[in-house]
């Protein structure tokens, strides 16, 4: 879906079939959130980390013009994967979870036997596709057949990337969720090892061989890990083949066409920008976007790998669906505003930091960029409503309106307010996509927003909102002054309320301790909890 832009209650050791996909309880899904947002977005932090080495040391040695290319040959890639891949990364999730609710082995056994060889067929199919038509994609997207030979190359980080998307499926599915963060952690740091070499010792020539490298990597570490999973062996006819194939890909073909349409975007818009602006233009792009999705999405990861399945389990249960929303929707706000304000009041700095002073016209983008990625926060849980109801008619319709509305946005924006525009067509985008799920999901669950969710909220959003408009309207030491003390306050405000909707006794020692120290929470909640703890 668009909202998903470039989707922990068992340790691995104790899942089972009957435990992964249970009855939603009637009280709040807090303490679950937190525990899968942290786990997944513990390793989320390191992946971070690790991409942020990665970038720093790609646009050292590329340049913004390199950074540029490298962005557009990424966007190439997950275009071709999105076509290739007919969305069973997503449909995949939805069966296996589904299998495993059942809690009959066969069945599990059959449809991960039946997804393991469909990603490896269309990751066949994803490479033939980029070679056949690489002289094309050449000339359509670099005016040239230069670069046909490295399009080429770039099909075998297709097939490698759809294979582990199809493994990397199965551990989501049935909520394998430690697996999976140490799978995505590994999976970035081998494929950084490898990628960073290359860019060093060949430059631009190295940039293709340095992505087929990351996915080379990506696939080994999730077959490691896929192949944790005890499943029990059983042999699968051509017709049962046939017939649950067929289930996965008539559902991911609606996942394909959202995630065809979203790439699409993010390919076109490149596009534009290079053949417009140039490739350094498409360098301050593509840094303005890596670093804007960096923290939200870690936080949208952590949302899909656990909330998807859950809420899947209970799609037609409807209160408790919309529940869940509320509840994952809240606490998204709650963990992303700090990181959100930060950002914008730390932007000059970080872009230096992270990439270098040539790529500081990226800091007007990256603002526009922070606020699209905050209404990211809020449509996912309500895009994953149509997911989890399968309706594939309306989940296509509504992406392929949000597809017009941002390339549309994307063309006028960038004639009238140049490289600038990017970011502004990004977030009206955000805009009218929140509006358009929030009624879709009204119409299909009857879904409206808790007191506590408006409340909460739109003081966070607020507060971003202010501190935006500061950096354009007040000199620039008082907005970063008053930025600050924004963070400051959003980040004490949102601890407070994260630890008021889950109990004390179930965070870590070491945080309780931070707590007391920045006075979130009194000496006497954390002895009582500690006290509970030693009996």
């Amino acid at each position: 879906m668009a909202a998903t832009t470039e989707a922990i209650a068992l340790p691995a050791a104790e899942s089972s079939a009957e435990a992964i996909v249970s009855p939603a309880p009637a009280k709040s899904s807090y303490s679950q959130i937190l525990k899968s947002s942290a786990l997944v977005g513990g390793s989320q932090v390191m992946n971070i980390a690790i991409g942020i080495g990665r970038t720093k040391a790609m646009a050292i040695l590329l340049g913004p013009s390199g950074f540029g290319l490298f962005g557009l040959y990424g966007s190439i890639a997950n275009l071709t994967q999105s076509v290739g891949g007919m969305g069973i990364n997503s449909s995949g999730v939805r069966q296996i979870a589904n299998a495993a609710g059942s809690s009959d082995t066969k069945v599990i056994a059959k449809t991960a036997a039946v997804l393991r060889r469909t990603s490896v067929v269309l990751g066949l199919l994803g490479a033939a596709l980029l070679l056949t038509f690489s002289r094309a994609v050449s000339k359509v997207t670099f005016g040239t057949a230069d670069r046909t030979a490295a399009i080429c190359l770039l099909s075998a980080a297709v097939f490698f990337n759809l294979v582990s998307g199809g493994q990397g499926a199965l551990i989501q599915g049935m909520r394998r969720i430690s697996d999976l963060a140490k799978m995505n952690v590994l999976g970035a740091l081998f494929g950084a090892c490898a990628a960073i070499p290359l860019v060093y010792f060949f430059g631009q020539r190295g940039v293709v061989p340095s992505l087929v490298s990351v996915g080379g990597m990506t696939i080994l570490t999730s077959w490691w890990y896929s192949r944790k999973i005890n499943i029990e062996r059983t042999t699968v006819s051509f017709l049962e083949v046939r017939q649950e194939a067929s289930a996965l890909l008539k559902l991911g073909s609606a996942f394909m066409a959202s995630s065809l349409l979203t790439m699409g975007v993010a390919y076109a818009v490149r596009a534009m920008i290079m053949r417009t602006l140039g490739f350094a233009a498409t360098g301050l792009y593509q840094a303005a976007w890596t670093l804007g999705g960096l923290y939200v999405g870690f936080i949208l990861q952590a949302m899909g790998a656990d909330f998807y399945p859950r809420l899947t389990g209970s799609i037609n249960d409807h209160p408790v669906s919309n529940r869940l929303v509320n509840e994952q929707t809240l606490v998204g706000l709650l963990i992303a505003g700090p990181g959100v304000l930060g950002t914008l009041t730390f932007a000059p700095l970080v872009i230096t930091l992270l990439y270098s002073a040539k790529f500081g016209g990226a800091v007007a983008i990256l603002r526009w960029i922070c606020l699209g990625a905050t209404l990211q926060v809020v449509t996912w849980p309500l895009g994953f409503i149509i997911v989890a109801k399968g309706n594939q008619k309306i989940f296509f319709l509504a992406e392929f309106a949000w597809t017009v509305v941002a390339i549309a946005l994307a063309w006028i924006c960038l004639k009238e307010y140049g490289l600038e525009g990017a970011g502004i067509a990004f977030f009206g985008s955000y805009i009218f996509h929140g509006f358009l799920t929030y009624w879709i999901a009204r119409w299909l669950t009857g879904f409206t927003w808790s007191t506590d969710a408006k409340k909460k909220g739109l003081f966070l959003l607020s507060l971003i909102g202010v501190i935006f408009v500061a950096f354009y309207f007040l000199p620039i030491i008082w907005a970063a002054v008053l930025g600050i003390v924004a963070t400051l306050v959003s980040g004490i405000y949102s601890a407070r309320v994260l630890v008021s909707l889950v109990s004390i006794d179930r965070l870590p020692r070491q945080i309780r301790k931070l707590m007391i120290l920045l006075r979130i929470a009194d000496v006497g909640q954390v002895a009582a909890a500690q006290v509970g703890q030693t009996y």
